[in-house]
């Protein structure tokens, strides 16, 4: 039996897939596999994962004829994954030796659904060491506690999908697959999910995954249309947080992250360009106006004075004709 199933996407990343896929062989067991997606990459990133089929043990390779972005290549490795846990990488991040055994040992003494980690961030030559905001190591927990406080970064902030590990049953329960298209903020919806309806998880002091920051062709930094997708992925935490028997205490949580978000977009929309500007403010304007207005009149007397005057402004903005989330 296939103890873990790692998914890694790949999308146009030649000059950093060696460096994964070396971490990779350096994590390898005979009751592991690897599941590379290639989401129809245009450079040699194709080749390079041909020769990680026959070299790399574990290895199966999936190739996607149409991109279909993070989210949907993450669900493709689900959906083909054998393991009894689960867990993902980019396809520009690396791992260090060893770690992966570590991660099963940890989650098995543990026996909950899934387990969160730290990592580390590498933005050119810069390391630091980014911890999940769960004060209470190596002990289960229950998911839906860690979303509160509103007003302190939560679990539900620490979104990144490959910082943990994923028992099977949640894809069984369907609380693992993501919401299939998102090209942005794909981890939002899912890490709200999981920490509204899975039943067990925790958080350890184990570090091995290498975040790599700053790469030219992820989408953060990339200006174009496919940001917007945020407005998307966070329009479904509200509808789907709203809908929770605790909505009334959880919303606040969802409306205040939804505007730190827009906040910050907004706060760097000269890396837009011109046209996805102008509908970055038009659609920020309009899910302003669709939040709960009393929920969000809290958020915002809440904030500081000059985000909280950015976003009221915004939310006055009129909204075009036809523009829509």
């Amino acid at each position: 039996m296939v103890k873990l199933s790692v998914i890694v996407p790949f999308y146009n990343v030649q000059q950093y897939a060696p460096d994964t896929l070396r971490s990779l062989k350096a994590n390898a067991r005979e009751d592991f596999e690897f599941i590379l997606v290639d989401d129809c990459s245009r450079d040699g990133t194709p080749e390079i994962l041909a020769r990680a089929e026959r070299e790399l043990p574990g290895a199966v390779l999936v190739r996607h004829e149409k991109n279909g972005g993070l989210a949907t290549a993450r669900n493709t490795g689900i959906d083909r994954a054998r393991g009894e846990y689960l867990t993902f990488l980019d396809g520009d991040d690396w791992l260090a030796p060893g770690y992966y055994p570590k991660l099963v040992g940890a989650i098995e003494d543990l026996g909950c659904d899934f387990l969160r980690t730290d990592h580390v961030q590498c933005t050119a030559r810069a390391r630091s060491v980014q911890r999940v905001p769960v004060g209470r190591r190596g002990v289960v927990l229950n998911p839906r506690e860690a979303i509160l406080p509103a007003d302190r970064s939560t679990s539900v902030d620490y979104a990144f999908a490959w910082a943990g590990v994923y028992h099977r049953r949640l894809v069984d329960k369907g609380l693992l697959h993501f919401t299939d298209g998102l090209r942005t903020a794909e981890d939002r919806p899912w890490i709200w999910k999981l920490h509204r309806e899975a039943e067990s998880f925790a958080a350890v002091n184990l570090l091995g995954v290498f975040y790599r920051r700053g790469v030219a062709t992820s989408l953060t930094q990339i200006g174009d249309v496919r940001q917007l997708d945020f407005i998307r992925a966070f329009d479904q935490v509200i509808e789907e947080t709203a809908a929770d028997p605790e909505a009334a205490s959880l919303l606040p949580k969802a409306v205040r992250t939804y505007c730190a978000i827009i906040s910050h977009h907004v706060g760097s929309i000269e890396r837009f360009e011109p046209a996805v500007a102008k509908k970055l403010k038009s659609m920020s304007a309009a899910a302003l106006r669709r939040m709960p207005q009393d929920i969000l009149d809290e958020a915002l007397d809440s904030m500081d004075i000059q985000r909280a005057s950015k976003l009221r402004r915004l939310r006055r903005r009129p909204a075009p004709a036809g523009v829509a989330a």
